[in-house]
């Protein structure tokens, strides 16, 4: 882990990124206290559903979970019943 001052940073940012970018982590300081650091992003192994998948997904979990129940009386009678 290398530190450095926040003044040194301002002029070698692009090299403390590269130091990041490769598995590195730079702390930043002020006054010699550590106030951040800076290491690289971590992506993500999945990349993020559409809403069109996700909606998808949802609507086949719904089905599964009524799967082999129905309705006892006819759809216009539940239909009243939730009316009152």
């Amino acid at each position: 882990m290398k530190a450095v001052s926040l003044s040194e940073v301002k002029t070698r940012l692009s090299e403390l990124l590269t130091i990041a970018e490769r598995g590195g982590e730079v702390t930043i300081t002020r006054r010699g206290r550590p106030i951040a650091r800076i290491v690289a992003v971590m992506v993500s192994p999945a990349p993020a559903l559409t809403q069109q998948e996700r909606v998808t997904g949802i609507f086949t979990r719904l089905r599964e979970m009524r799967h082999g129940r129905t309705l006892s009386g006819n759809l216009r009678e539940a239909i009243e019943d939730g009316r009152d």
